[in-house]
């Protein structure tokens, strides 16, 4: 029985925008109570190191699963095959490592900031340098969440993408405003429950709205190549295969558990090093069945409009971002469709609420603090947290207009992450390692690794540079390891120089 074609018009009824009403101001409440503990600078970013694990660890689940892996995830397996799936496998090992050697390193020094001990390692630039690099990592994190957020609002309720974003970019930025930490831990792990029961439901439905079911989807996918993980060359590293992908994933994620300071930030709000320990694990380790969850999606959404190609308007055939908001506009039962959008969207919110709160904590302990007022009271850091607030929102809004443009969110994140990442897990692994490593070969290391992004992200791009063999999921990679391996041959050679004089 061929499914009903419905139109976008009566797609979102008023049961629906009643769930999404109601599950809205139900979040905000949440938040609200939640904010009354972050008036104080120590509540505001660091939740007064009170809350138990399993609350840090849904919410370290809540900041991989954002409306890029709710929407992102479905449009990449929908579009071409598995192989980011190979990114959630890097996650078990990331996890171990980061338990083991960089939750006790950041419980013992019991900073907020996750660079301050670079400075005592190196010198104030070697602060500076990795908190700029997050900065603009997480200025592309927020336009990409709320450009993919403004989607399945934009096809279900017809409105313009650009005044989608806008809106929420202030509703956003104004919520990051009033609440701190403890308000965006508590909403985020909320969100998080609902975005799992979320992508389980959306699963059996799409499971069961393709003909022949399961054994159909697998047929069907399995003739298309769509659970292939790519190519296991490993000498290829051109192009997106199993061991690129496997590689990227391990850099980024020890990035993000090491130096990250939106997970440092969380551990250091765990009320004990076990508990900090646990929140990890709990984290680390639910992404990854969950993360398959999301990319099942889309290739049962393939197998659906394979079955019925005349059901996929002409103009998302192009767009896979697209199509699981269009899926749950005209598939969904209604009440659900809007439990959903709500969900991306409250998601999406506390996500981005993270990225602005933590930025806002860079923003003020390592710069503010640092080099403006040294000696600033609570009033004074209250007032900068506030105001860094209202720029970063506004920052942040402007990008996600940007990603308007984009073809693939997910790749232009992937990108754009590895590009202002710097390589900054290099100088991080440099100071812990190598006990001789000084500041002047630290510095020496990070030139030379910032020479190796740039040239892979310019490349082709400027004529002068040589073309780059590699493929750009590389570039945090190459990064990485430059600013080690060269501030590690630097230490050596400037150890020698000085002990022939």
């Amino acid at each position: 029985m061929r499914p009903k074609i419905f139109t976008m018009t009566s797609a979102f009824g008023t049961t629906d925008t009643a769930v999404l009403l109601a599950y809205f101001v139900f979040t905000m409440a949440v938040g609200l109570a939640a904010a009354r503990k972050g008036n104080s600078v120590e509540g505001f970013i660091a939740a007064d190191r009170a809350l138990p694990g399993w609350l840090t660890g849904l919410s370290i689940l809540g900041s991989f699963v954002s409306s890029i892996s709710f929407l992102a995830l479905p449009g990449k397996s929908f579009a071409s095959d598995w192989n980011p799936f190979v990114w959630s496998l890097s996650m078990p090992i990331a996890t171990w490592i980061s338990v083991k050697y960089f939750v006790p390193f950041y419980r013992r020094a019991g900073s907020v900031s996750a660079y301050e001990h670079l400075e005592k390692r190196f010198g104030a630039w070697a602060r500076s340098y990795p908190a700029i690099c997050y900065l603009l990592t997480q200025l592309s994190r927020i336009g990409a969440v709320t450009y993919l957020m403004a989607l399945p609002m934009s096809v279900l309720l017809g409105w313009d993408i650009f005044d989608i974003i806008i809106i929420t970019g202030i509703a956003v930025t104004f919520y990051s405003f009033i609440g701190g930490i403890v308000a965006v831990i508590w909403t985020e792990a909320l969100q998080t429950a609902v975005l799992i029961a979320g992508a389980l439901l959306c699963a059996a439905i799409t499971t069961f709205s393709v003909p022949g079911g399961p054994s159909q989807i697998f047929y069907t996918a399995a003739e298309y190549g769509k659970f292939s993980l790519g190519s296991f060359s490993l000498t290829n590293l051109a192009e997106t295969t199993f061991m690129v992908t496997l590689i990227y994933g391990l850099f980024i994620n020890l990035q993000n558990f090491g130096i990250d300071q939106n997970y440092v930030q969380r551990y250091i709000t765990a009320k004990s090093d076990r508990e900090a320990e646990k929140g990890l694990w709990i984290g680390g380790l639910t992404y990854l069945p969950l993360s398959a969850v999301f990319f099942y999606i889309g290739t049962a959404l393939f197998c659906y409009y394979n079955a019925f190609p005349d059901l996929l308007p002409a103009e998302y055939a192009n767009k896979p971002d697209y199509v699981f908001p269009y899926f749950m506009a005209t598939e969904l039962p209604t009440g659900f469709r809007g439990l959903l959008i709500a969900a991306v969207f409250a998601a999406a919110m506390s996500t981005i609420s993270c990225s602005i709160n933590s930025s806002a904590t860079v923003l003020l302990e390592d710069f503010f603090k640092r080099y403006v007022m040294p000696n600033a009271g609570h009033r004074a850091s209250m007032l900068f947290l506030r105001l860094s607030t209202l720029l970063w929102g506004g920052i942040g809004t402007c990008i996600a207009l940007a990603f308007t443009r984009s073809k693939n969110a997910l790749d232009a994140w992937w990108i754009l992450a590895g590009i202002f990442s710097g390589g900054m897990l290099g100088l991080f692994l440099l100071g812990i390692i190598s006990k001789r490593a000084s500041s002047p070969a630290a510095l020496a290391g990070v030139a030379f690794g910032l020479c190796i992004i740039a040239w892979m992200t310019l490349a082709g791009k400027i004529p002068i540079l040589p073309p780059c063999p590699f493929n750009p999921y590389l570039i945090p990679v190459f990064g990485t390891c430059a600013i080690f391996a060269g501030g590690f041959a630097a230490s050596i050679l400037f150890s020698r120089i000085k002990g022939k004089k």
